[in-house]
């Protein structure tokens, strides 16, 4: 029986996970392309996101009050993670504020001075979750942690997020590395078996 971990894993692999040539966001290219959406979005993925974030949480002693990103690579990752739970908050980091309204970048909990994840679903360069960092830190809130589902282990992603959260340690659920070597697997067991 697999944990929810190693499902997840196969879960990444299966439908987020695309060989061939591709331009990021960056502006490099890679032979690889990982779109986290099509698990997170995807029923039994969000319920595994969920699981996963959390035992990983409580894994490292982060007491949070609530969890967020920015939108929408964490979107779905908060929401999962706070279901999950049933006791986090979510909030959503918007890339501006808000041109009319109230004008406010954090949508959804806005409680000063509390304990607060921030979480991503691919780390490349790190921006968006330095991003989420520092706009959470703007608020008020007090970043305890930093996470993200697949790093893609590019030279300056982990240097700048780990820079932006310290004290705060940053983590990866996944590498790129890891869900590539699911995909081959994968492919490998399935042309085994279609082979007379």
């Amino acid at each position: 029986m697999s944990t929810p971990r190693q499902e997840l894993l196969q879960l990444l692999a299966q439908k987020s996970f695309r060989l061939g040539e591709f331009k990021l966001s960056s502006g490099g290219t890679s032979d690889y392309y990982i779109d986290c959406r099509t698990t997170t979005l995807d029923a039994r993925g969000a319920q595994l996101v969920g699981q996963v974030f959390l035992e990983e949480m409580r894994a490292q002693g982060w007491h949070a009050d609530a969890i967020g990103g920015l939108t929408m690579g964490a979107d779905p990752i908060v929401v999962a993670v706070a279901v999950t739970s049933g006791t986090l908050h979510g909030f959503l980091v918007r890339k501006a504020e808000k041109q009319h309204g109230t004008g406010q970048r954090i949508e959804g909990f806005r409680e000063k001075g509390a304990r607060v994840v921030i979480v991503d679903d691919v780390c490349t360069t790190g921006s968006s979750t330095v991003q989420a960092i520092e706009a959470a830190r703007e608020f008020g809130f007090k970043v305890v942690g930093a996470m993200c589902l697949v790093e893609r282990e590019e030279a300056h992603g982990r240097p700048n997020v780990e820079k932006a959260a310290a004290p705060a340690p940053f983590i990866s659920v996944f590498t790129a590395s890891d869900v590539r070597r699911e995909h081959l697997a994968q492919h490998a067991h399935s042309t085994s078996r279609s082979t007379p």
